[in-house]
């Protein structure tokens, strides 16, 4: 069975949940219409299922590989590269100004999910290259922007951001790369960057870097970086990008997951490069970068996550095993365990692509509005859905696995690719633990309003429904009181030791509230089939009680912590 692309369900999530037509009404997102967005998401279905899926297994089995200072991707990548960047896929979000479709995130949140789907290492490269194009739009000059943006929407050049090195991984302020302005008024970058994710590629005729660099004299720590714009190569005389600037590919890891993309370290001497942005702010121009390429984890994970819970529902539903009392044989999809995994998994997957799009729409209205409660808004879910974004893909193609039986541990099969290749994205583009520390210290809002807001206005939703019976309305707005009454002791709590001990734990609560309200929302909306509805049902009785022990796992701080030692 080949990867299908999970149309149905953004079709029900545009029209049912979130309101797309608001957005395409408003001129803020060109001239598209629901029927234009229809036609992207049947063309990226095509183009997923039937030119990228199929190089999902060859980037696993035949790795990227430096031959030469080379990078010579996996088989049938470059095809895949040209289909997707002629699809218009990298430029949909982006401004029509430089040649995108400026179409709203929520589209382009779908179609990057379809694209991890089928084949996240290849799907990766685009992510980065609209990451870069966001970047490049808010903080580049009219003259980068004018240049660049156009070649990175063809598929000419594409985009990568380069800010670890190897004493400064999380901590950003520890990085050494040097940047000295010469007399043209182009910079000359030294230094070496690990970990960058499709440092190389044979399939584009450029690759451009988006660089964290210090410049003389600036302060110390992470208020002292600069962002600096690197080309591989650079123009010659008649304008042609043929001179090779100096920076050169010293290796590539040698990965648990994630095979098809080329992870390399890159040295970089004397290249030149020109600045993005003021001098000394280059954190805030790559975090740009940075939050759009979180949302945009947050979709690979749900992509691994549906491909590995079509993979186990379609085995389950094949493999016969045992007989029942009546001696007939019975396929494994029929014994209540497997059912409750395969029930499981698929309720985890809809709340991820819930809170993944619910982050797009955020987004998409604080664009249309600019109130500063979206803003707020599309800032606190965005760590939220890089989180449960990535941990549902972890979740969810162990339990893949776990329904296969023993052939799942069998790399022939596939099965564990996507457990492997999804582990990275619960680590890259700040870890897990970052996410829910930046949450609970940077986008809670003053005295914790913003997640207050969000969750009476929850409150607010369900209260005013009229409840079907089949799930307990006291039972969730019991769970939504308790995550403000935790909300309220975080708040309390002068030792930040004690708040951070509990971030994680926190940041999943307000997760699985979430859940709970997508979940409910679908089984009560007149157009929901009965699937939603037993979902939902699976989801209240199943994990939704998680919140309960989450908070009171919040509220023990670090107490017990503090009498740990280690030798």
């Amino acid at each position: 069975m080949g990867f299908k692309a999970p149309i149905e369900e953004y079709r029900f999530l545009f029209n049912q949940i979130f309101d797309l037509d608001d957005l395409l009404q408003t001129g803020d997102f060109g001239d598209a219409d629901k029927e234009d967005i229809d036609f992207f998401l049947e063309t990226m279905a095509k183009i997923t299922e039937e030119t990228i899926a199929p190089l999902q297994r060859a980037g696993d089995r035949h790795p990227a590989q430096l031959e030469n200072g080379v990078v010579k991707t996996s088989p049938g990548y470059r095809k895949g590269y040209e289909v997707l960047t002629e699809s218009g896929l990298v430029g949909i979000s982006a401004d029509v100004k430089y040649g995108g479709l400026g179409l709203p995130k929520l589209v382009q949140n779908a179609l990057n999910e379809f694209v991890n789907g089928a084949c996240i290492s290849l799907g990766l490269n685009p992510l980065l290259t609209q990451g870069q194009i966001e970047a490049l739009e808010l903080f580049a000059s009219e003259e980068i922007k004018d240049h660049v943006i156009p070649k990175l929407l063809s598929g000419e050049w594409y985009g990568t951001m380069n800010i670890t090195e190897p004493q400064a991984g999380s901590d950003v302020g520890g990085i050494k790369t040097e940047a000295r302005q010469i007399d043209s008024g182009e910079y000359e970058i030294t230094g070496q960057k690990i970990f960058i994710s499709w440092a190389d590629a044979d399939f584009s005729q450029n690759v451009c870097h988006l660089v964290l660099a210090r410049l003389p004299d600036s302060p110390s720590g992470s208020k002292g970086l600069s962002l600096f714009l690197i080309p591989k190569y650079l123009p010659n005389s008649e304008g042609h990008y043929k001179i090779r600037n100096q920076l050169q590919i010293l290796s590539l890891e040698d990965k648990l997951g994630l095979h098809g993309s080329p992870t390399a370290v890159v040295s970089y001497d004397r290249a030149l490069g020109k600045i993005v942005g003021l001098p000394n702010e280059g954190l805030k121009a790559m975090f740009a970068m940075m939050n759009s390429a979180r949302l945009g984890v947050g979709s690979q994970g749900v992509g691994v996550a549906e491909a590995s819970l079509q993979s186990a529902e379609h085995y389950a539903q094949e493999r016969v095993q045992g007989k029942n009392r009546d001696g007939k044989s019975l396929p494994i999809s029929e014994y209540p365990d497997i059912k409750r995994i395969l029930a499981v998994m698929r309720a985890q997957v809809f709340v991820a692509r819930a809170i993944c799009s619910y982050c797009a729409y955020s987004l998409d209205k604080a664009k249309m509005t600019k109130d500063q409660k979206w803003i707020d808004r599309a800032g606190l879910l965005t760590p939220i859905a890089k989180y449960f974004g990535s941990e549902t893909g972890v979740e969810v193609s162990l339990a893949g696995i776990r329904i296969h039986g023993g052939i799942g541990y069998i790399e022939e099969t596939g099965v564990s690719q996507y457990f492997r290749d999804s582990i990275v994205t619960t680590i890259y583009e700040g870890t897990n633990g970052i996410q829910a520390n930046d949450l609970l210290l940077r986008k809670l809002g003053k005295n914790g309003d913003t997640v207050r807001t969000l969750v009476d206005e929850i409150i607010e939703k369900i209260s005013s429904m009229k409840p079907d019976g089949s799930i307990n309305v006291s039972f969730f707005l019991e769970a939504a009181n308790k995550i403000k009454d935790v909300t309220n002791w975080l708040m309390e709590q002068s030792d930040q030791s004690s708040r951070l001990a509990g971030a994680q734990a926190y940041l999943r609560s307000i997760g699985l509230l979430l859940g709970g309200y997508f979940h409910y929302l679908a089984s009560t909306h007149s157009d929901a089939n009965d699937n939603k509805k037993v979902m939902a049902l699976i989801y209240f009785k199943r994990i939704f009680p998680q919140i309960h022990i989450l908070c009171d796992e919040v509220m023990v701080g670090c107490c017990d912590l503090d009498a740990i030692k280690f030798d």
